[in-house]
């Protein structure tokens, strides 16, 4: 699952620290992410390309859903993914049935028509370029996913869209999530076609058809053992960054580290009955043929 664009990578913790958080968001979606892949009904013996696989956990739960006489390829970025994917399918004993490889999405490392469908979760973002905050082109990068899935074929583009992770605060999330790295370039200048909520218009101007979209909710609640915690912990760090006081004000700033700062006696995660939900969007259409 690494972030990518049709021009400048979004610069990226090292493999060690991105695979960890990658590992932690399994946790608290997991059954969300795997609630999608069953709603796909992803046709049995198929063979599919997970684009952006990251550590290859999403591959392992498509190639479940393809059976024993399917498979599915995940290719990524970071060769040390492509390691631990390949390591992680070994020990399920699912190396016969999923495969991975490293390969650049703007630059796919196959022939065309090569796979029945193509799943791609929170890899394609059009953030900052190196030029600054100008708008980027999705219509390149959908057209690349496009080319490698057979006429007929399913492109998926999935993505985390909501979380609700303050309970009690609605006013400070508020202005911590308009004040993250992910909002800043809508902020800086108004570029709501690459927001990924507008994937709909990606693939529709990319020349795919039957488009639709649809969101699957899902919640964690006390208790929470200490994995859980842990990854719940991480998920504040990367939802707002390290540092997202500077931009908020004194006393935001003051209730924001009350809360979310595992020293504090008021961690908001020590709630014996604490409570988040997330969405997670997927946005799906078919190769014309």
């Amino acid at each position: 699952m690494t972030a990518e664009g049709t021009g400048a990578k979004w610069e990226l913790p090292d493999d060690d620290a991105y695979a960890q958080m990658l590992h932690a968001s399994d946790l608290w979606r997991g059954p969300c992410i795997r609630s999608m892949i069953r709603s796909l009904d992803l046709p049995a013996s198929s063979c599919g390309l997970d684009a952006g696989c990251g550590i290859g956990r999403h591959t392992l739960w498509m190639v479940e859903a393809v059976g024993p006489a399917g498979h599915v390829t995940g290719v990524d970025l970071s060769p040390g993914f492509v390691e631990r994917a390949s390591r992680m399918a070994e020990q399920a004993g699912l190396s016969d049935s999923a495969s991975f490889q490293q390969g650049d999405l703007n630059h796919l490392p196959f022939d065309d028509d090569s796979f029945d469908w193509l799943w791609s979760a929170d890899t394609i973002y059009f953030g900052p370029s190196a030029e600054g905050y100008a708008a980027e082109d999705p219509l390149p990068l959908i057209r690349e996913l496009s080319r490698v899935v057979k006429p007929g074929g399913s492109v998926y583009l999935i993505y985390c869209t909501a979380q609700n992770l303050l309970p009690g605060y609605p006013l400070l999330e508020a202005r911590l999530n308009a004040a993250s790295a992910a909002a800043e370039p809508f902020v800086r200048q108004n570029r709501p076609k690459l927001h990924c909520l507008r994937a709909l218009e990606w693939l529709r101007d990319a020349g795919l058809e039957s488009l639709s979209a649809c969101a699957v909710a899902d919640g964690v609640h006390a208790p929470l053992d200490d994995e859980l915690k842990n990854a719940l912990t991480g998920l504040l760090q990367w939802r707002w960054g390290a540092d997202p006081v500077s931009k908020l004000s004194s006393q935001d700033a003051a209730e924001y580290q009350r809360l979310c700062s595992p020293d504090s006696p008021d961690f908001i995660l020590n709630l014996p009955d604490y409570f988040t939900f997330f969405t997670c969007s997927i946005f799906s259409a078919r190769v014309v043929g």
